[in-house]
């Protein structure tokens, strides 16, 4: 049965330590987790993980402690492990995260509730931390200031020959699983995995080696290993293709859970060889929207930002909306690679929505500019957009840009690449390090709704 909280207590009043208490930013945290509109959110969606859960069963971990564990987490950086780890050994956080002197939720336990929890639960609690912060006149919403980064996913540098060799190893321990625990003749014998396991590494080892040489033998000894690779990648596709229709004829839960599997990993070899036959063996471009760049997270988008360091990214593109106060009011996890201009509208749209006004000053970079958007935001209240236009400029344009008010935007805009920074080394967004698209995106709203945390928590000990 789903509770809400323990019953209060004050744990320093039980040990004998002089001068034991929350450090004052602990303590304004503490204060603005208090409020029931971050709390009420969050408990919905742990309410649904199973049908009688708000009625029946055993008492669960507290909803109060779930939610401010994994704010910890977020704010530290921490692993589930760690989080377990430090909570259990602090008497400070232990009275921060509410646990007092119960027991400390495992990691797993941690876990499983933290994935209950859905994206569109964390929007609606970072707008509520922003409305809180709003109230508190931490920030006013005079300021809107936008631009893009990209958060990695936790996947290695995609080769083709990686590829095939991470989908021939996933499928093959999913066939020996068919083997052992299927009715009848199921899956692959043992040494003919292993055979075929050994032929495909033997092959990526030799495609890594020539890769490392230069001449027409070594494209020659490449293209040929290639070929071997597609082949051996296909032959055990076929056999993923039998075995699971002879899965899906069976009943058991085993069954159709390894039916499953099969049928989403076997789409995504299918990919990589389909990519890998045009573009190394027929020598033909693939789009980036046709890639796939990793099987075991194939939400990650292939982006091109233009750094020096790193021409090309792989993981997502998350746009970012920064209101007065240093907080961020909104963060959303984009598709592909769409063009920065196309997000403008709807970041007005948003803080229109959550300050019932229009920003005071709009700021944005090069990429964000777009007649049609600076159009749309003098019309809906904007008094300063701030928006250089890039490429060759009017005299009149030039003139309009040199306005005192305009370099002081501009100037104030840059200020946002240093916010980016910091969430990327303090608050994680540098590298997800959940899985899936879900996944992604509550990654990327509890580092956010962190970040704002601590702000409001700074601002109110101040």
């Amino acid at each position: 049965m789903l509770r809400e909280r323990y019953q209060a207590e004050n744990i320093f009043e039980r040990v004998q330590v002089v001068g034991l208490a929350m450090e004052p930013v602990l303590t304004s945290l503490d204060k603005v987790l208090d409020e029931d509109g971050v709390f009420q959110g969050v408990k919905a969606d742990l309410g649904r993980r199973y049908p009688q859960t708000l009625r029946r069963g055993r008492w669960s971990t507290p909803v109060e402690v779930i939610l401010r564990m994994l704010i910890v987490k977020h704010l530290y950086g921490w692993s589930y492990e760690q989080t377990e780890q430090w909570v259990n050994d602090s008497l400070v956080l232990r009275q921060f995260c509410r646990v007092y002197l119960e027991k400390v939720p495992d990691d797993t336990t941690l876990m499983r509730w933290a994935n209950q929890i859905q994206p569109a639960t964390l929007d609606a609690v970072l707008e509520q931390v922003l409305r809180l912060a709003s109230q508190l006149k931490v920030t006013k919403g005079r300021k809107l200031r936008v631009d893009s980064t990209v958060v990695e996913s936790n996947v290695h540098h995609p080769v083709d020959s990686t590829l095939l060799g991470d989908g021939v190893r996933v499928i093959h321990r999913l066939l020996d699983k068919a083997r052992r625990v299927g009715r009848g003749p199921l899956g692959l014998g043992k040494k003919t995995v292993q055979q075929q396991g050994r032929a495909v590494r033997e092959r990526v080892l030799q495609i890594m080696q020539a890769a490392r040489q230069r001449g027409e033998t070594a494209a020659d000894h490449m293209q040929t290993a290639y070929q071997d690779l597609v082949a051996l990648s296909q032959q055990v596709v076929n056999q993923a293709l039998t075995v699971s229709q002879q899965l899906h004829q069976q009943a058991t839960p085993t069954a159709q859970t390894l039916a499953h599997q099969l049928d989403t990993f076997v789409p995504r070899l299918q990919q990589v060889i389909r990519q890998t036959t045009r573009r190394v063996l027929a020598d033909q471009p693939v789009p980036a929207s046709d890639k796939i760049v990793s099987l075991f997270e194939p939400h990650t988008a292939i982006i091109r930002k233009g750094k020096a360091g790193k021409p090309v990214e792989f993981g997502r593109l998350v746009w970012l909306d920064e209101v007065d106060g240093g907080l961020i009011s909104r963060a959303q996890v984009l598709s592909g690679n769409p063009p920065d201009a196309d997000q403008l509208v709807p970041s007005l749209q948003h803080h229109q929505a959550l300050f019932n006004q229009p920003p005071h000053l709009l700021a944005g970079d090069r990429k964000v500019f777009s007649p049609k958007g600076e159009a749309y935001a003098l019309d809906h209240g904007v008094s300063y957009v701030v928006l250089p236009k890039p490429g060759a400029k009017s005299q009149a344009r030039q003139t309009y840009e040199n306005q005192p008010w305009f370099r002081s935007g501009r100037n104030w805009r840059s200020g946002l690449e240093g916010r980016i920074s910091l969430l990327k080394r303090r608050f994680g967004l540098r590298r997800c390090r959940y899985h899936g698209d879900a996944g992604m995106q509550r990654w990327v709203s509890w580092g956010v709704i962190a970040y704002d945390l601590v702000t409001i928590a700074r601002q109110l000990a101040r």
